[in-house]
Order: C-alpha cells, then structure tokens, then sequence
C-alpha cells in the first residue's frame, strides 16, 4: 500500500510539473526533469510550431484536450518509474531514435494523418473530375492508379493492350493527358502520389512538364523546388510480385532509379523518390516478417545503389525515401509490424550508413487496406474488414492512409462506394478520439513483445539477403518469389481447410447474395478516343525535335557511366522532361530506352507439395469434411487418368498486361499438388501466344487468371482464335476479379468459356468442377 501510495505521488508531481512547465529549458524544475522526456518536449514545441497548430505548447496538448468525464486526455503516455529512475534504461518516445513509438512527437494530436485514396480510370478527363469531386469531399492528396497499357511503357495504340486500356488506371499516352489529369488542380500546391515503377521516367517527365507549363511565368527550377509528393518508383519489389516492370534489373536499378534519385535530391527536395512498398508482397500472399524483412532489405539495397554507385551523399538521399505497408486483419500483427518497421529501419541505416542527419533514420509510411482480405461473398462486411485495418495503420502510425472501397474484391469502385470508403476514415479521424495520444500501445506486455518477436524475425531475413549478396542477388536467385509463392499457397490451403476463418466463404455462407454493382468500363470506348488524341499529337508536334530527344534517350542508356547527377546532360530524368516537352510518347520514350536495354523475361515455376501438406496438419477446429474432400478430388484425378491414359493438363493463363499472379499461381500450386499437369503461361501473354502454348502442350483445359478488367476483350478473343486454329475441343475456364454481372456475358451471349469461379472459390471445389468439364474418351 506504501508503495503504491509513494507511486501515485510521484506521478502526480509529475503531473504537476507538466501542466504548469510551458518552456521546459526555463523551468526552475529541470534539474528534476527527466533528459528523455525533455528531448521530446523539446520536440514536440517544434512540431506544434511548424503545423501551425491552435495547442502552442505540450502544456497545451496535456490539459486543453478534456473528455466529458473531466479526464485530461495525455499526448503521450510512459513508463514513469523508468524515466524517474537513472539506473534504468529510458523509455522510448515518439520522435526520438529508433522511433519505434512514431516517428514524430506529436504525430496525429497536431495534424492527423493525410487521407490519401488511391484511383484513376478510364480517360485523364473523367478521372480528374473524380479527383475534384473527392478533394472538394475531403480527401486530403492525390494517389494517381494508371492503367496496365501505362505501367508497361505503351501507348494505348499498341496491339498487345487493346483489352487494358484504362481498365484498371487512366490511361497516360503524353503530357496532353497528364496536364488534362492535373487540370484545375494546382501541382506546386497539391501533395501527389504516383504508383508508378516501370515507366516511371516518361511519367515523371510528364508530371514535371505538366506542373512547369501549369505555372508558365515562374522559372522551371523554382516550380520543381515546390512539387510534393511521392513515386513508387521501387523496381525491385515489381521483379519479386507484382510485375509491371519494363527493363532487367541492372538498367532499372543503375540508370533508372539512380537517375531519378540524383535528379530529385537536389532539384526536388520536397519530393519522395522512392516509396518502399511492402503492400504488393502482403498482397501477394507474404506473412508480416516477409513483408518487413524483405521491404527493408530492397531500402538497403537503394540506399547502397545511391551511396556506393551513385556516388551520392546518403543524407541527401535517406531522408526522401519512403515505404509503403500493407494492412491485413491480423490487427495487432499490423501494429506491431509498423512499430517494428521503424526500429529496424533506424537500426540498419545507422549501422550500415552511419548518416549525420538524423532524418536519415526516419521510416515515414504510407499505408492501405488490405485488397486481397475482402470478399466478393457479403460484401457489405468488408466495410467492418477495411475499418479494422484503418485502426491497425493509424495505431501503427501511418502518414497516410487509402481504405479500399467494399467492392473492390469484384471490380473498379463505384462513387458512392468510394465515398463510404473515404468517409470510412474521416469518421475514424473526427469522431473517434483515435488520434488524441501518440502510439497508445506503447508499453502494453503483448504489444512490446509481438513487436520485438517481429523484429527479430525480420531482422533473420534481411541478414539472409544479406549473405546472398543484397536484394538484387537474392530476387535473381528466385528465393524471394519462392518464398512468398509458398507462404500464399499455404494460405490458401488454410482457408480451404477452414484452419483460417473467413466470414460468408468458409464459414456462415449464405447463397442469397444480390450481384454487387460494379463500375463499368467502356474498353472500346476509352481505347478510341486515346488512339484519335494521339493521333493529333503526333500531327501537331514537329517530328525532328521528337526525334532528336529520343536519340538523345538512346544514347544516354547506351552509355556505361553514372549520370545521376542533376546537372548531367545525360540524367534520364532530365531527358524525360525535356521528351514531354517536345510531346514525344510514354510509348516512345519507353521504347528508346528498350532499344538499349531489351524487356525483361521472367521464369516461371510451381511451387510443390505447400497446399496439400495444410491438409495433412489441418488442426482440430478446421473442417472435418475439407480433408474428405480433397481426398475424394484425388480420387477423381486418379480415375480420370486411369481411363483417359493421361492425367488431366491445366494451362494457367495471363492474358494482357495483367501481372497480378497470385491467384494463377497458387491455382497452379494447388492443382498441381492434387495430381493435375499443370503448365504456367509467360505473363503478358496474347490470345494468340496462348492459344500456341495449349496446341504445343496438348491441354485438356486453358484457366485465364483475370484480375485487371480486361475479361469482356480478351475472351472472346482467346475463342476466336482457338477456333481460328481448330482447337475449339481445349475447355476454357476464368477466374479472378469477374463481376457476375459479366458471367452472362462470358458463358451466354459471347460463349467464351466454359465456367467463372469468382473470388473465394475453394480449389478444391474448383478442380472438381473443371475436371466434370473435359470430355471423357470412354465415356
């Protein structure tokens, strides 16, 4: 009782001491202050100052901010026995290095995080109304998405995109777009993000050029000096998961994010060159240490591109770095994930770089719900899923945040789904309180210890990475895609077994669901009216200038040495801007560089024995009848093969631009593993590539994995040409993110194929199905 009485003096002295300390240098106490707690205070009045905020001063935040039951809501809380006692280490603060609580003092209680949602579709014209619409809502910044034909460096007269054109993006073709996307929204004023990797120069260079001709008498270094924002920009995360790349990797790495590092370190300094995204390899199947570990180890790798090839100063390069993290269900996995991201960050960049300018040590994120954790099956709960994800990132201390519309597991937002997705965080951000104190899980036993298990963790992979020689070496290798294949495939099988729970598909179903309305595209549409405005272009501009900026292009990625320095004639960047300006092409600057360097081709493999060994250790509360299933589907595969002489042959399919390949391999894992031959087409494939690859194989079945809209062009197409080529007896099946609004359209009135399994299907339901399809010679 003594104790606990001499306790609550002390804190109440504390108490005492903070309400009434307004400058704590001043104080007459601070020979009594603790040394951690005066850098924050110290910290903090800087912050309060900088956002103009109406608290003044930390004396402020502690005592103005009153609940209705009289209670003084903190800033930040602590261990106060430790900061009292010099023999114990100092707690850790919001602010202070590692930053573990946060990575500012006063995080959200003197500015909140930034809603930032992510969209673009169709034309420039009708995204940039979207844009206005949702800024004059509230959203807070721009989050540009582009289409599959942009993110490939082509234009949208190119015959390999015909079914992607602003399907899944707008559609970029040159500056006459990008300036019609930005039109009344004023660039030197406008914080923009632009995911954006393998033509991020031509876009860029358009971005720029827009912003410069936007603001025509102000000279064009000032109105680059006043740009804000972030480009993704992270080419190696797209060689691991996600795929829009253009180039090899040593291109990528040493002429094209080098480049636009050096340019944008000195003429660009309120601009993130780089966004380190861990999102895409969540999203493609990666557990929160892969995500972590490998996300950190690619920020190693570009800071040692920007240090030991570059030749660049890392404190001119650490502080515009940024990352990206996906949010999934697992809540407190989520928040200490975060926590455990700018520790390990600061730790590694100290280490590794030993850089004078303490911002260098700083993670700043952005972060967005997870996609691949909503359910085409009662959609409306996936309004509860992104809420829950949106509290995970805000009490893991995000900057700023895109919660998913609830019907983005069956295709492109509507406005009004939009608009529930966006308020979705405004109610998080005015009526919750969420915000008032920094990291409040700071000190819980549960939440210190998953984050330091996490960090530990983590911290095993990148010393992996590290032993193989770095990032770049270790993707090479094929370990990183191997690893995050097998970790998706074994979450599949997890929830097929039931093992992992997942409302109205493995448990509570329902079959009375009404069809989701979807926002619908008009391909053809979108796709003419880019060809006629390109087609102007090309008659308005002069073609000898064009010409000679895409030699210069050519010319600068054929040569050898760095020119990453801003002033380098040869900068890529630099050239790109100046290509904008004479109104080349995002197709043609891409294809200036690919002369030089060729488009990379990756490998593809199938991941053995991930998905049936779930069912084999299947736990004690999973399905009972998953196994009996499984064992009857193998059952059937062996039947099948003893009458046909063969056992059923799968080709899993891309067709398109589309390079979300989660759902195709884990189809391909999961088929394979129940006893199917199963082949894995190249991505970026054409009808026509297909069609050759199931003739060559002699296939029962083709499965086109669609995830990018472009399922209304590209199957019909794919039956046009296996009747062309007489192979109309090959069964064609589709799977992905398919309205059911389009099934009709698919299995009815176009005949494309055979079956649609929408997200959710269980595999072994899927197997079953398709192998009912393919006619039996004895029978």
């Amino acid at each position: 009782m003594l104790a606990r009485n001499r306790l609550l003096t002390k804190r109440l002295h504390l108490h005492q001491l903070l309400r009434h300390s307004s400058a704590v240098s001043s104080s007459s106490s601070t020979s009594t202050y603790p040394k951690r707690l005066e850098e924050w205070e110290s910290l903090a009045q800087k912050e309060l100052i900088k956002s103009k905020s109406k608290y003044k001063s930390p004396s402020d935040l502690r005592t103005q901010r009153v609940t209705p039951e009289g209670i003084e809501i903190q800033p930040v809380y602590y261990d106060v026995d430790a900061m009292f006692d010099e023999s114990r280490e100092d707690p850790e603060m919001p602010g202070i290095e590692p930053f573990t609580r946060g990575p500012y003092a006063t995080m959200y209680t003197s500015r909140p995080w930034t809603i930032r949602q992510y969209a673009g579709y169709s034309t420039a014209k009708e995204s940039n109304e979207f844009y206005r619409k949702n800024l004059a809502a509230g959203q807070q910044g721009l989050s540009v998405a582009f289409d599959l034909a942009t993110h490939r460096g082509y234009d949208s007269d190119h015959e390999r995109v015909k079914g992607d054109v602003g399907m899944a993006g707008v559609a970029i073709d040159s500056i006459l777009d990008m300036k019609t996307l930005f039109d009344g929204i004023p660039l030197d004023k406008m914080s923009v993000s632009m995911t954006m990797n393998g033509a991020v120069l031509p876009v860029l260079g358009m971005y720029i050029q827009a912003a410069i001709e936007q603001n025509p008498d102000e000279d064009p270094s000032t109105v680059m000096k006043k740009l804000r924002g972030t480009v993704q920009n992270d080419i190696l995360k797209e060689f691991m998961v996600r795929n829009t790349y253009i180039y090899p990797p040593k291109p990528s790495m040493e002429r094209v994010v080098s480049d636009i590092m050096g340019f944008m370190s000195s003429e660009m300094p309120k601009f993130n060159s780089i966004s380190i995204s861990g999102y895409h390899i969540q999203e493609a199947g990666g557990t929160a240490e892969l995500e972590l570990g490998l996300t950190i180890a690619d920020g190693l790798e570009y800071l040692s591109l920007a240090v030991d090839h570059a030749k660049l100063d890392v404190d001119d390069i650490a502080p515009r770095l940024s990352f990206f993290w996906g949010i999934g269900m697992q809540y407190y996995i989520e928040v200490a994930k975060m926590r455990a991201a700018r520790r390990l960050w600061s730790n590694c960049v100290k280490e590794k770089f030993n850089p004078k300018n303490p911002k260098s040590l700083l993670l700043r994120t952005h972060c967005q719900t997870s996609g691949y954790s909503l359910t085409e099956q009662q959609p409306m709960n996936n309004i509860i899923r992104t809420t829950i994800e949106a509290m995970a990132a805000i009490h893991g201390g995000t900057q700023s945040l895109h919660t998913n519309s609830y019907d983005e597991a069956v295709g492109l937002p509507t406005a009004e789904t939009a608009r529930v997705a966006r308020n979705t965080q405004l109610i998080l951000q005015e009526e919750t309180g969420l915000g008032l104190t920094v990291d409040p899980w700071g000190g819980s036993y549960m939440m210190e210890s998953l984050t330091d298990e996490i960090y530990e963790k983590a911290l095993l992979i990148i010393q992996e990475v590290e032993s193989m020689g770095g990032m770049t070496n270790y993707i090479s290798s094929g370990m990183a895609k191997m690893r995050i294949e097998e970790s998706a495939t074994k979450k599949q099988a997890r929830i097929d077994t039931g093992d992992d729970v997942v409302i109205g598909v493995n448990r509570y179903v329902r079959n009375d669901d009404k069809d989701q309305e979807v926002l619908q595209i008009e391909n053809s549409v979108v796709l003419s009216q880019q060809i006629e405005q390109l087609n102007r272009l090309k008659g308005e501009r002069d073609d000898a200038e064009v010409e000679a900026v895409l030699k210069k292009l050519e010319h600068s990625a054929n040569l050898t040495y760095n020119t990453s320095h801003p002033d380098d004639p040869n900068n890529l960047l630099r050239l790109s801007i100046e290509a904008a300006k004479k109104r080349c092409t995002l197709g043609e600057i891409s294809f200036a560089l690919e002369k030089a360097w060729g488009r990379h081709r990756p490998n593809s493999t199938i991941v053995q024995g991930a998905y049936s060994a779930a069912f084999s250790t299947a736990s004690e509360a999973a399905d009972n009848n998953s196994k009996a299933e499984y064992e009857s589907i193998m059952k059937m595969v062996e039947d099948f093969e003893e009458s046909e002489g063969r056992r059923p042959r799968l080709l899993v399919a891309k067709l398109g631009q589309d390079g979300h390949d989660r759902g195709a391999r884990v189809i391909a894992s999961g088929f394979s593993d129940i006893g199917w031959d199963v082949d894995v087409g190249p991505l970026f494939s054409t009808p026509e590539e297909v069609v050759m690859q199931a003739i060559d194989s002699d296939v029962h079945v083709i499965g086109i994995s669609s995830q990018a809209g472009s399922h209304k062009t590209l199957l019909p197409a794919l039956k046009k040409e296996l009747e062309d080529k007489g192979a109309s007896n090959i069964i064609v099946v589709a799977g992905g993110v398919i309205p059911k609004q389009d099934w009709d359209y698919l299995l009815k009135e176009t005949k494309s194929c055979q079956a649609v399994f929408g997200p959710g299907t269980r595999i072994p339901k899927a197997a079953a199905e398709v192998l009912s399809l393919i006619p039996r010679s004895s029978l």
